[in-house]
């Protein structure tokens, strides 16, 4: 199946209790696979086609504000209208899901995809001090394996959590093996689990406020420590990579999602020629895998960022090597996706070239 049509049946499975969302090329199969699946028939899950991506993140929002499984998918200038509510979940602490399945900008820009999203993903696009745990899937089964992840790390930390797809992966079929079913929470362990969740006065309790306004600056400042400690936890415990063929490499290439998938093959191509190349995929890319980025780099003699975009994810590579190692960037804009040839060329003229020159 499709990767959209793959989230949407994990949804559905991994005890999703509500998705809202907008349609928008190129994920609009989300909301199109989860209307035919009439999961509100099995499960009680709840599907609704918002009035606009403003109104659908925000009722992520109230969802998860209760202590519900709940997300929203949409592409990139949809996103970035979610922003504002995405900001306002992670100053509440609310846990929640977003899928972001890119496209090409700035602005309306093309419905071919891209990877230009990164910088709005992981710098966290909305106001204040805050950052959201993105993931980077690269194949339709990860598409399927990550919404049960994402919502896992979610509940775990109370903070939002993006997956980062593109309309590689959301069009294109591969075969999977879908998560099974897990049994629906019951009010009582949801109430359990979610001691913080808005539930009015259930079980005789003081109902719950959760916002993120707070009018007293020396409060305001010990509830950003908190995020920030909370973040320095989620950068320790939850960075996810996979490394190809880098024990001998003597060039590397990142890359990260359907780009990845493309690095599989340079660096194939690239040993067929005698060239040592190994790929380092990032599969959170926040928290970003600095460290094995400054490991890798100390025994290799030059970094290609390999990203469909103008260069975003190369600057944390960079920040991470620390100016001791060669980093250059290639990639491609306004839906353009590279062929493997053009990779190598870059790495050639960019990498290998100038570093002959050098020595």
């Amino acid at each position: 199946m499709k990767g959209n049509e793959a989230i949407a049946h994990a949804a559905i499975r991994c005890g999703c209790d509500g998705y809202f969302g907008y349609p928008i090329t190129p994920q609009s199969e989300v909301l199109e696979t989860l209307a035919l699946e009439k999961p509100w028939e099995t499960t009680g899950m709840v599907v609704l086609q918002a009035e606009s991506e403003v109104a659908s993140i925000n009722m992520v929002y109230g969802g998860g504000a209760s202590g519900k499984r709940c997300m929203t998918s949409s592409s990139s200038p949809g996103v970035a209208l979610m922003q504002e509510g995405i900001a306002y979940m992670a100053g509440a602490e609310i846990p929640g899901l977003i899928v972001n399945v890119q496209r090409g900008g700035p602005g309306l820009g093309t419905i071919q995809p891209s990877q230009s999203d990164y910088f709005q993903a992981t710098r966290g696009g909305g106001n204040g001090d805050y950052n959201v745990i993105v993931l980077a899937p690269d194949s339709v089964q990860e598409m399927a394996d990550f919404v049960d992840l994402a919502f896992d790390l979610a509940f775990r930390y109370r903070n939002p959590v993006m997956i980062l797809s593109d309309g590689i992966i959301g069009q294109m079929m591969e075969k999977l093996v879908l998560p099974p079913f897990k049994p629906r929470r019951t009010e009582a362990q949801i109430l359990e689990e979610c001691p913080w969740a808005a539930s009015g006065r259930k079980a005789g309790r003081k109902p719950n406020v959760l916002t993120s306004l707070e009018l007293d600056s020396a409060v305001m400042e010990q509830k950003n420590l908190h995020l920030q400690a909370k973040y320095a936890a989620i950068r320790e415990k939850e960075v996810r990579f996979e490394t190809m063929q880098c024990d001998d490499a003597e060039y590397l290439i990142v890359a990260f999602g359907s780009a990845a998938r493309i690095g599989l093959k340079v660096i194939e191509m690239c040993r067929e020629e005698g060239i040592r190349a190994g790929l380092l995929r990032p599969i959170t890319l926040w928290p970003f895998p600095s460290q094995e980025v400054a490991r890798l780099a100390r025994r290799v003699k030059g970094i290609l960022s390999f990203e469909i975009n103008a260069g975003q994810m190369v600057e944390d590579i960079r920040l991470a090597t620390g100016g001791k190692t060669p980093v250059a960037h290639y990639g491609r804009m306004g839906g353009v996706v590279p062929a493997p040839d053009e990779v190598i060329r870059a790495l050639k003229e960019e990498l290998i070239n100038s570093h002959c020159h050098e020595s």
